[in-house]
């Protein structure tokens, strides 16, 4: 129940204070007084977005509190969002003159969604156009399913069916991917297939080309290493020999001095070298031998690199053996993404199973409510002067999994008698519409735990006996739960367990907004002057007092 509505420097409002009580609460006042500004406000608390042109005075900030009244049930959603419960609980908002909004719940910061998730469990604000949502098939299945008593079997469905519109997305991703990968496969591999055969292994391009230039110069090589050879250590007087008999006279004076051994060592080494060398010499040159056979078969390996490299634009091996990595891996991929494919195919079946089944269970439902929807309507509209008014729901089930099942909802109208059934936005008046939304919207709320119910206008297009009749099902909806109401029908004013008016105040340098309770004899003279006029004539406050029961 909201208790109290504190409002400060809001759009023409300096500062209002409403205390509302339980049952029906009327709200009253002339065209452009401000009605339609305390909603603004209530909606600031219920999560609605704000800027700085709500200011009433740009250089302070704007404050909008509510102060409800909790219901049981509700210590489990201020645990779960990490809050203090407070039975009495103040949602507060505050906007700055910067556009800093900022929100709280019992003094703890809080967003915008969870002050939706909060109110939208406390209040539901009727505003003058929400008759608009009758129209919406969503709306009109939230209504069955509300009679139904089954919104909570409905957002489980909800939630089970939102996961699996997530893995029917991805499936239908992998599935793209998959078709366009199949375009690839062959192409790779054909290329795959080239590598294989290739056999490349790594580094010998370089050993490759380094043997064929060998082999291209193996006579040039074997006649010059021969010849140095024969002088190194062949011919009768060959550099070694002369360094041998070199070494034989050093060995006569290296014993005078450390100097001279250590030449001696190093001269003795130098002609270990020449010999070691001579012998390396030789056996390459005995080792290179011209074969053409063997450039032959080097050149044909050569080409097959080469035509490899060149295709796929590298330099080396290396990043050939790579690419063909490369291909492997995404051809494994393929191979993973089909196997993917196949268990999120065996699991989204096992999911649409379970969906089908409680769509199925919903559907059941909400068949079984729509005849005591359609009679109790017919019976209420028939008390507001629509004796032959018909609502009929009409609905279709498919096999197609929807997120609100597999039913197709459509509600039919018509107001007067032999009139054809026809959709709700081609056939009601503005007149009938309000008629039609209350209601619907007072069978609702018995099925609904809504505390506190809004109402903006809801008398739009009636009048005399029927607004009579609006006033007394609001009277009756307040029973069982706190309605506050505008209006502009003094038969709906009539009814009020609390009756605040609202006003401009033009005093002071600028108009403002101000709300007050009325008091018995203020109350027949507000009712008089909606009768009548300002001011109300004798017989209007008469007339008034009549119908106050005063």
């Amino acid at each position: 129940m909201l208790k109290r509505l504190l409002i400060r420097n809001y759009a023409i409002i300096e500062k209002v204070d409403i205390h509302f009580s339980e049952g029906l609460n009327i709200i009253t006042g002339e065209t452009g007084a401000g009605k339609s500004i305390l909603l603004g406000a209530l909606g600031l608390i219920m999560g609605k977005r704000a800027d700085t042109k709500t200011l009433f005075d740009k250089d302070r900030k704007c404050i909008i509190e509510g102060v409800f009244q909790l219901p049981k049930g509700f210590e489990s959603f201020f645990e779960s969002n990490d809050m203090d419960y407070e039975k009495e609980t103040i949602i507060r908002r505050e906007i700055t003159p910067s556009g800093k909004s900022r929100a709280f719940v019992n003094d703890t910061p809080a967003n915008l969604n969870l002050l939706r998730k909060l109110c939208s469990a406390l209040v539901d604000l009727h505003q003058q156009f929400d008759t608009l949502d009758i129209h919406n098939v969503s709306f009109q299945l939230n209504i069955i399913d509300a009679l139904a008593g089954q919104k909570e079997t409905v957002a489980s469905y909800r939630k089970e069916y939102s996961a699996y519109a997530r893995q029917k997305k991805l499936l239908e991703q992998w599935v793209r991917e998959s078709q366009e990968a199949h375009k690839e496969i062959d192409f790779l591999n054909f290329q795959l297939k080239e590598f294989n055969e290739a056999a490349l292994t790594a580094g010998e391009d370089i050993d490759a080309e380094e043997d064929l230039k060998t082999l291209s110069h193996a006579e040039d090589i074997k006649r010059i290493l021969g010849g140095i050879n024969r002088q190194l250590t062949e011919d009768e007087n060959s550099l070694v020999s002369q360094l041998h008999s070199m070494a034989y006279e050093m060995g006569d004076i290296s014993k005078f001095s450390g100097d001279l051994e250590n030449l001696k060592e190093r001269f003795d080494g130098l002609i270990l070298e020449l010999e070691d060398i001579s012998g390396e010499m030789e056996r390459v040159g005995k080792d290179t031998e011209h074969d053409p056979e063997r450039i032959r078969e080097i050149r044909e390996r050569l080409d097959i690199i080469y035509r490899l490299q060149n295709k796929h634009q590298v330099t080396d091996v290396e990043e050939l053996l790579n690419i063909q990595t490369d291909i492997e891996n995404k051809l494994d991929s393929f191979g993973d993404l089909s196997g993917k494919i196949e268990e999120l195919e065996a699991k989204m079946l096992k999911m649409e199973s379970s969906l089908m089944k409680k769509a199925l269970g919903i559907s059941k439902q909400r068949k079984k409510i729509m005849p005591s929807l359609e009679k109790n309507t017919a019976s209420d509209l028939a008390q507001l002067s629509m004796p032959f008014a018909q609502l009929k729901v009409d609905m279709d089930s498919g096999n197609e999994l929807t997120p609100d099942g597999i039913d197709r909802i459509e509600f039919l109208f018509s107001a007067n008698k032999g009139s054809r059934l026809e959709s709700i936005k081609d056939v009601a008046s503005g007149g009938e519409l309000s008629r039609l939304t209350l209601c619907i919207k007072s069978q609702v709320a018995g099925a609904l735990a809504l505390p506190t119910m809004i109402f903006d206008e809801i008398d739009t297009g009636v009048s005399g006996d029927v607004a009579l009749k609006m006033g007394q099902i609001l009277k009756d909806l307040a029973q069982g739960h706190q309605i506050i109401t505008i209006t502009h029908t003094p038969q709906i004013a009539i009814q009020a367990d609390s009756h605040f008016f609202v006003y401009k105040d033009h005093e002071g340098s600028r108009t403002t907004t101000d709300v007050r309770l009325l008091a018995a004899d203020e109350r027949v003279k507000e009712v008089a002057t909606m009768l009548s006029g300002s001011p109300p004539s004798s017989s209007a406050m008469d007339n008034a007092k009549e119908l106050l029961g005063v």
